[in-house]
Order: structure tokens, then C-alpha cells, then sequence
């Protein structure tokens, strides 16, 4: 079965196979350090996971390299506001990464090298990049000339223009319409964290980093590389630039991006006090696989809208899942399995293969199946099955007969049941399938 992917650089659909044996080179853009990593990054994390879980079910091997930015114009500038070195205030962040991305259930890749730890790297790419001619000496730094470069623009679509002299940008991130030379290196300013090269001492611009980490742990072409779309441009585009103009080769065969998180239909501000991250969620009561959940019902290329009220459904949904579990296999499984396979097979459909998980819970969900799906999913299914077997009995025949007070329309007595539930450390949630228990 063809695993099918959009692949940005064409705009189209592809079929998808690794270039080289059975192994998938993977390189997803890690967090920038400088603070907690909010929902809408998160969502990044989530869908690259279920690319990779497919990747997996597809029977490939995946070496997987995430980066972690802990220095650049965002975390110089937050650490000299916290008063503290840059190493230790983004060693904080990272391990708060870390720590969200476990509680994601997202699987862990196969390295996580820090941009600070590849310097020397960095160095030996920008001195190629002179001696080819694509890159140049400025009074603040080294810059990429895309002038040279006859093929930018072919991620994004944007237009290379005629430069003026000068016309170069400094700042890490910069808007579509800054087709400019990008900084490679920027020359010591002030008190900045700094390191020796031949141009001076400085640091790296932020493009640089990915490349020559992807170059270092995975070489080139890289066969997928992933990230959200608002790094099409200049991130992504810079990328391929500097990496193609350095080594003369193809840099990735296929970009994937996914799509932005909005927050109640508008972007997350801290100005607008909807900047989420995973504890604003726990502090309110949600697992952050309920989060999880709720990413999965929309595909990885349509925008996401996120309320409360949805993250509730979600929650619900997701609690359901081990009260329509069964303890037997089901002659629906073969194909159940099929169609869930093909789902994910055409360009990561996850809705769909939600979609399909349900259809079998009329019946019940066989307990095999379920921890097949998950393999996929990532919803912890198998911790779900062993706390909701936990249950105490007590508690079971306490919503037995609570559930019987409800038929009855004797709503009184049904409500002090639930009260005697709750002041037992359980909760209970009811459902169009009927009554779902949980721990508190």
C-alpha cells in the first residue's frame, strides 16, 4: 500500500519511498528556547509524530534529528531580560520541551543536537559558501547572496527581485515581502554571546544551524523534511539555498508543513491573553492527551481553531475509548486495519482514521484493534485500559445503579450517587454511549 504525501516543493501529492534502503532520514525543525512551547508549536510536534508513527506502521526504520535553537536574536534577548547566561536560561526551556512533548506521547527522536554544540559545523559551511561565492563580508557579518542562487524561491513561491546594494536583512525572521541576503554570521555586538571563526568573532544566523546539523547526522538529500508553514519562508527557503549553493546536491526530497492553530479564531497573542501552552490545559483540568485528541480531528493541512469548548468534546471523546473497548477479537479487524492504513496513507488522514476507530465501537472496539490504531494515534490506550480496569467495584455498582435512577427519571437520587462517586476520587462523565469513569 503507496504511502501518498503532499509535497510543498511540488505542491502536489507524491508517492513516498526512502531514497536509501529501508531507513527514513527525517529532520523536523525543533523549538527555539526562549520560553514554553505554546499550542500552536505543539500541534507542529503532534503532526510530525503521526507522520513518523506512519512512517513506522509502513514498516521502515526512521533516524529522526530535531534541532534545539538555544541561540539566536530570541533567546540572546530573553536570557540578558531573565539576567541569567544563555546555557542556563535555555537549558530551562529545553527540559520544559522535553517534559511537554512526553506528556504528549510524541516518540522521541533520534537526536536533539543543540545548535551551541555545532558551531564548528556552522563555520566550516559558511567558509564553502565564500569560496563557492555564494555568500560575502559585510561590516556586521557574513550574508548569503541569493542573487546567486538561481533556483530561490522554488519552495515558497517567493519572488526574487533585483537587489540593490545593502540590501540585506540582520533580524533571524523577517516577512515575505524581505527577499533580501540573510545573515550566516553576525559579527560580535556588545556583551552577545560570541564564538572564534575566521571572520570574526560572532555567532550564527539562525538558517545556518538546521543545515548543518541535517548535513552532519543525516546527509544529503534528507528525505523528508518537516515543520509548520510559517517556516516555508525564509527558514525552509533559506535552507535549501545555503545548502544546495554549499554542497552541490539536493537538499530534501519532500517538505511537509502543517498548518497554523488559531485560538478562538484569532492568533495567539500574549496582548490578546490567549497564549496557551500544555499547563493552562492541566491547570484546568485536561490530560494533554485530550489535546492530542483534538489535533487528531482535523487534518495536519487545514487551519485549527481551538475553544475550550472543543478541547472538552475532545476529552469526552477520548475518555469514551476504553468503555467501548472489548476483550475479543473481532472478524471487522482485517479490514478495519486496511482501511485505517490507507487512511494515514493518503497524506496523513487522520479525521478519517478517527472516523474508522468509531465505526467499530457499535459492536465494541476489540482490544487488539485498539492498541493496533494506537500504534498511530499515540492516545495512550493501553495506560487507559489498565486505570480504567483499576476501577473499584464499589464505584462500578455505584454508576450501575446510578445509571438505572437516570432511566427512571429520579434525578435527585441519581445526583447523590454521582456526589458519593466524586468524594470517592472518581469522576464520572455521561456520554451519548452512556457513562464514562475516570480517576480525579
Amino acid at each position: 500500500m503507496a504511502l501518498k504525501l503532499y509535497n510543498t516543493l511540488g505542491r502536489k501529492i507524491e508517492i513516498f519511498r526512502p531514497l536509501r534502503g529501508k531507513t527514513v532520514r527525517l529532520y523536523t525543525c525543533g523549538p527555539t528556547v526562549y520560553d514554553y512551547a505554546h499550542i500552536g508549536n505543539l500541534r507542529t510536534y503532534i503532526f510530525e509524530d503521526i507522520l513518523k508513527r506512519t512512517l513506522l506502521i509502513n514498516g521502515w526504520r526512521v533516524k529522526h534529528i530535531m534541532n534545539i535553537t538555544d541561540v539566536d536574536d530570541k533567546t540572546i534577548r530573553r536570557s540578558k531580560a531573565a539576567r541569567k547566561n544563555l546555557k542556563e536560561f535555555t537549558e530551562r526551556y529545553t527540559q520544559e520541551f522535553f517534559s511537554d512533548i512526553k506528556k504528549l506521547n510524541i516518540l522521541s527522536a533520534s537526536t536533539f543536537p543543540r545548535a551551541t554544540d555545532h558551531i564548528p559545523e556552522m563555520i566550516a559551511m559558511i567558509a564553502k559558501l565564500i569560496k563557492k561565492g555564494y555568500a560575502y563580508e559585510a561590516a556586521d557579518g557574513i550574508y548569503f547572496d541569493i542573487s546567486r542562487y538561481k533556483n530561490y524561491g522554488k519552495l515558497s513561491g517567493v519572488a526574487k527581485r533585483e537587489l540593490k546594494a545593502g540590501a540585506r536583512v540582520n533580524t533571524d525572521e523577517y516577512a515575505k515581502n524581505e527577499a533580501k541576503d540573510f545573515a550566516l554570521w553576525k559579527k560580535k555586538k556588545g556583551a552577545e554571546p560570541s564564538w572564534p571563526s575566521p571572520f570574526g568573532e560572532g555567532r550564527p544566523g539562525w538558517h545556518i544551524e538546521c543545515s548543518a546539523i541535517a548535513v552532519k547526522y543525516l546527509g544529503l538529500p534528507i528525505d523528508i523534511h518537516a515543520g509548520g508553514v510559517d517556516l516555508i519562508f525564509p527558514h525552509h527557503e533559506n535552507e535549501i539555498a545555503q545548502s544546495e549553493g554549499a554542497f552541490g546536491k539536493k537538499f530534501a526530497r519532500f517538505f511537509l508543513e502543517g498548518e497554523h492553530l488559531m485560538v478562538e479564531r484569532k492568533k495567539m497573542s500574549k496582548s490578546l491573553d490567549n497564549f496557551l501552552t500544555l499547563r493552562d490545559f492541566i491547570s484546568r483540568g485536561f490530560d494533554p492527551l485530550d489535546f492530542r485528541y483534538f489535533v487528531l480531528g482535523t487534518h495536519y493541512r487545514k487551519p485549527l481553531s481551538f475553544s475550550w469548548k472543543a478541547l472538552e468534546g475532545a476529552k469526552i471523546a477520548r475518555n469514551r475509548i476504553s468503555g467501548a473497548i472489548v476483550n475479543k477479537s473481532s472478524k471487522k479487524d482485517a479490514s478495519l486495519k486496511k482501511a485505517m492504513l490507507e487512511a494515514v496513507n493518503n497524506d496523513l488522514g487522520t479525521p478519517k482514521a478517527l472516523a474508522i476507530f468509531w465505526q467499530a465501537a457499535g459492536d465494541g472496539i476489540s482490544k487488539s484493534f485498539a492498541l493496533w490504531a494506537d500504534h498511530i494515534f499515540g492516545l495512550g490506550i493501553k495506560n487507559s485500559l489498565t486505570a480504567h480496569t483499576k476501577t473499584p467495584a464499589e464505584i462500578l455498582a455505584l454508576a450501575r445503579s446510578r445509571e438505572m435512577l437516570r432511566k427512571e427519571k429520579r434525578w435527585k437520587e441519581a445526583d447523590e450517587i454521582r456526589e458519593k462517586i466524586e468524594k470517592s476520587g472518581f469522576k464520572i462523565q455521561d456520554t451519548t454511549k452512556g457513562a464514562v469513569i475516570h480517576k480525579i
